[in-house]
Parts: C-alpha cells; sequence; structure tokens
C-alpha cells in the first residue's frame, strides 16, 4: 500500500454529522452505477440467504445419465456438472460459501486489525515500533504466496480458510488504521480532551474510534472482493471448502478438464466469481468517493 493511498482513504477521517451522513446519502442516491452493482450484490444475498426455495434441485444430487449436459437442457436451465447435478442450484448455494469467504475474513481482521493500529498510533513510541514492524514483515509476500502458505500448512477446510485469510487482511489494514490513528490524535479537539482529564480509554472510544471507523471501513470494503478471489483460488488448489459442498472455486476446477465437451457449462462459476467480486469493488469505489468529503 503507497503513501498516496493512505493519504486518500485517510481524508475521509473527519467527524461525522448527521448533515455529513445525508451528504453521503445523497451522493450514492444518485450514484446509479453504484447502486447497480450494490443491486447485484443484494441479488446475489439473497439467492444465496433463500437458496432452498429457489434452488430448482438438490446441488449435491448427482445422475450419470445427465451429465455435462447443455445450458437449457429440459429443466436444467445451465447445464449439469461432470456428475450431473444441476449447475444453476449449484451457482446458487455456491454463494453462501463464497459470500462467507469474502465478508468474514474481512470483518474479522477490520476489527483486529483495526485495534491494532488504535492502539500503535495513539499509544506511539517502541509500542507503534514492536506493531507496525510485525505488520511490515507479511508485507514481504504477496497475498496470494501467503494466503496459500498459511492454508496449505493448516490444512484445507473453511475454518482454516477463514483463519488463512484472516490473517493476510490484518496486517493492511492494521496500517489504514495506525496512519489514521496518527493524523487525529494530535487534532484540537482530542488535545481538549485530554486537557480535560478525559482519560485514555474514553478518549479513543469516544474521539478517535469515530474518526477512524471511516477509513478501516472504506478500505476493508475494497478487501471484500479480493477475499473473493484469493477463497476461489483455495478451493481451486483444494485448500479451501472440502467436497461436496458447493463452492465457485472448488466448481471451477472440477469443471476445468471438461472445458472442451461445454465451454460455456465450465464458465459459470468463472463468471459468477468475476460479477460478483466485480460489484463488491466497484461499491467500495462508490462508497470512498460518496464519503470523501473533498470531492
Amino acid at each position: 500500500m503507497t503513501d498516496t493511498t493512505v493519504n486518500s482513504i485517510g481524508a475521509a477521517a473527519l467527524p461525522k454529522s448527521r448533515s455529513y451522513l445525508a451528504t453521503v446519502g445523497r451522493r450514492l442516491r444518485y450514484d446509479y452505477v453504484t447502486l447497480f452493482f450494490l443491486a447485484i450484490i443484494l441479488l446475489v444475498a439473497a439467492a444465496a440467504i433463500f437458496a432452498p426455495l429457489i434452488a430448482p434441485f438438490d446441488p449435491l444430487k448427482t445422475s450419470m445419465a445427465f451429465r455435462l449436459k447443455p445450458i437449457g437442457y429440459r429443466n436444467f436451465l445451465l447445464g449439469t456438472d461432470e456428475l450431473g447435478r444441476d449447475m444453476a442450484s449449484r451457482l446458487i448455494y455456491g454463494g453462501r460459501m463464497s459470500l462467507l469467504m469474502g465478508l468474514a475474513p474481512v470483518a474479522i481482521a477490520s476489527i483486529a486489525g483495526g485495534c491494532l493500529g488504535v492502539i500503535a498510533g495513539f499509544i506511539g513510541g517502541r509500542v507503534n515500533t514492536a506493531i507496525m514492524r510485525t505488520v511490515d514483515v507479511f508485507y514481504a509476500f504477496p497475498s496470494v504466496l501467503l494466503a496459500v502458505a498459511i492454508s496449505g500448512t493448516m490444512g484445507g477446510g473453511v475454518a482454516n480458510g477463514l483463519m488463512a485469510l484472516t490473517l493476510v487482511f490484518i496486517p493492511p489494514i492494521c496500517r489504514v488504521s495506525e496512519t489514521a490513528t496518527t493524523q487525529v490524535r494530535h487534532l484540537d479537539f482530542v488535545d481538549a480532551a485530554r486537557a480535560s482529564g478525559a482519560s485514555a480509554w474514553r478518549i479513543i472510544v469516544y474521539h478517535i474510534l469515530s474518526n477512524v471507523a471511516a477509513p478501516v471501513f472504506i478500505y476493508a470494503s475494497s478487501l471484500i472482493s479480493v477475499s473473493i478471489l484469493l477463497a476461489a483460488g483455495l478451493s481451486f488448489l483444494g485448500l479451501g471448502v472440502t467436497p461436496p459442498a458447493p463452492d465457485w472455486g472448488q466448481m471451477l476446477a472440477n469443471l476445468r478438464q471438461a472445458i472442451y465437451v461445454q465451454p460455456l457449462v465450465c464458465a459459470l462459476p468463472g463468471i459468477a466469481i468475476f460479477l460478483t467480486s466485480l460489484s463488491f469493488n466497484m461499491v467500495s469505489d462508490g462508497l470512498r468517493q460518496a464519503m470523501d468529503v473533498k470531492s
């Protein structure tokens, strides 16, 4: 992460009021691109939540007589996979795991990394040096390589995949939180609270967190698309969700050998991953622009 990125995110670290939130809401209301991609996210989330009611077939039921059927074959709207399972049902159920692997690690990392960054930025000195130098070690490894290494060490599975992705996202979120805290802690209202005798805990809770939350939230929202891609990559390598649970990355791996038989059917999990990650990325950009008080 460059200093320019951190500074642009830190521009949102200002006290919020009702007028500010109303301005953000008004900007989002007229940002039709963001609203369009937000609708896609809500559609995917609704399909994942109500999968038992929407899915036309059991996603785990196999039938070798109907394996690798094309899109629109009989009642199979999106065809079937290599074991004759309905692709539409598996895509709908697979959205559950993909959203879980995309949202949960970012949420946990935001809390853990945000708290570490606030502590490092507010206390400073040796505490800051110890935390931030430890965080800097993780920047020596690309996020993909780090996720694969951690997940490969701990083994496959949903729990280990979630833990691996969480550990990958804590360092960058900690960096953003520490930078925002450092910018805020010397402002006049923080000095006034300190001069009035407020404790460090009260200053952090009532003055620091309210200003650090915005840049952390904006940056964390941009990591959701990365988390979805990394989770799909782990499942593709056999280090994520274990079969037969439907997962887009795992479906992509299982269908790669049938790409010359039914290329459109094989591409469906990849299209789902692409659209979902793109939607989260575009919504994150829209939120950043709407919450940037300088724009």
